[in-house]
């Protein structure tokens, strides 16, 4: 019997790979409202901490992450340093994944893989998805 080549190669899977940890660089409110904060421009990190309501540590830590990740950029200036994005493709992502959220909100509220922290969210199945659709169109 022939030798097929695999339908799926491994830099396919090593680029998935990195793609889902950068996505989970996302994966935590607080970054994502750090992010959504400098999307109006450059803050000090005592501005941050107080817009997000956490202990500076706290928020020390999101940031080091953001920053080792590629989210965001800093500048020194005396002894304050300043965080913004680090590039408009920062700033493009957020907005596409807010406009998808807004599409799709009540089915990512509905999913329990998403969202395990809600009463009344399910595991949907691919057969649920397809009668939805069908029903739909």
């Amino acid at each position: 019997m022939p030798q097929t080549a695999p339908l799926v190669t491994d830099l396919a899977r090593d680029r998935a790979t990195m793609l889902a940890r950068f996505f989970r660089g996302l994966d935590d409110p607080t970054r994502v409202l750090i992010l959504e904060l400098l999307l109006s421009g450059e803050k000090p990190v005592s501005e941050l901490v107080e817009l997000v309501g956490s202990s500076q540590g706290r928020v020390s830590n999101h940031l080091a992450c953001l920053r080792h990740c590629g989210y965001v950029t800093t500048r020194r200036e005396g002894r304050w340093i300043y965080y913004r994005l680090a590039d408009e493709r920062v700033r493009a992502l957020l907005r596409i994944a807010q406009e998808l959220m807004a599409d799709h909100a009540q089915a990512l509220l509905s999913c329990a893989v998403v969202s395990p922290d809600l009463p009344g969210a399910t595991v949907h199945t691919l057969e649920e998805d397809d009668q939805a659709a069908s029903a739909d169109g």
